[in-house]
């Protein structure tokens, strides 16, 4: 996993799970705390993600919540977005352009 950027925008590559779960965290705390605005996660560069990485991505977006801001996910890999859908999570963080229920494919 690589993240990359700075307190406005932050790009996430590579697999988000348990292994690099307390890595992120860290780093995207610090990323909220110290900047002002939305904080936009670009996800184009994620391979995959597990239960804990989700963990992660809603821990930072309560976290935002809390310091005023607020957490967007652009660029979300379609097996992510349907991930999300399947979890209700779509209803709760902000998604750029927003998820096509419709058009995802049936799994």
């Amino acid at each position: 996993m690589h993240i990359r950027g700075d307190q406005a925008r932050l790009v996430v590559g590579g697999r988000l799970d348990v292994r690099s779960a307390a890595d992120a965290r860290t780093v995207l705390h610090s990323a909220v705390d110290d900047g002002a605005g939305d904080l936009v996660l670009d996800l184009s560069e994620l391979d995959s993600w597990d239960a804990t990485g989700l963990g992660v991505i809603m821990g930072a977006h309560r976290r935002a919540g809390r310091c005023g801001r607020r957490l967007v996910l652009r660029g979300v890999p379609p097996q992510m977005q349907r991930l999300l859908v399947a979890t209700r999570l779509h209803r709760i963080l902000a998604i750029e352009g927003g998820i096509g229920v419709e058009s995802l494919p049936r799994v």
